[in-house]
């Protein structure tokens, strides 16, 4: 029994839109960035879902993903490292304080 494509692609829209929503409206660096990571899984499950759709028989679409996952461990630890500084250095990590930071 095959699940269509299209609910893969219903989910993978979902978690990307709530991801931007989040994304948009949050005011805390921590889930900013945890809404950034959920519009990158989502843009994961699309990869993975067009290789099975149009080559069944390669794996360009998991090495992307992977690739994918690679490049957001490594963007995950920069980002939290840069939050961990401005923390200790404001004693907040609300995206208003930043402003302070600039000059």
């Amino acid at each position: 029994m095959d699940v269509p494509v299209e609910y893969y692609l219903i989910v993978s829209a979902f978690m990307f839109f709530a991801g931007m929503y989040g994304f948009i409206t949050r005011r805390n660096m921590l889930t900013i960035l945890i809404s950034l990571e959920l519009m990158l899984n989502a843009v994961d499950i699309n990869f993975v879902v067009i290789n099975r759709f149009l080559y069944p028989d390669q794996l360009e679409g998991f090495f992307f993903t992977l690739f994918g996952l690679g490049v957001t461990a490594a963007e995950t630890a920069v980002a939290i490292a840069i939050i961990i500084n401005i923390y200790r250095n404001l004693k907040s990590i609300e995206v208003k304080n930043l402003r302070g930071m600039r000059y």
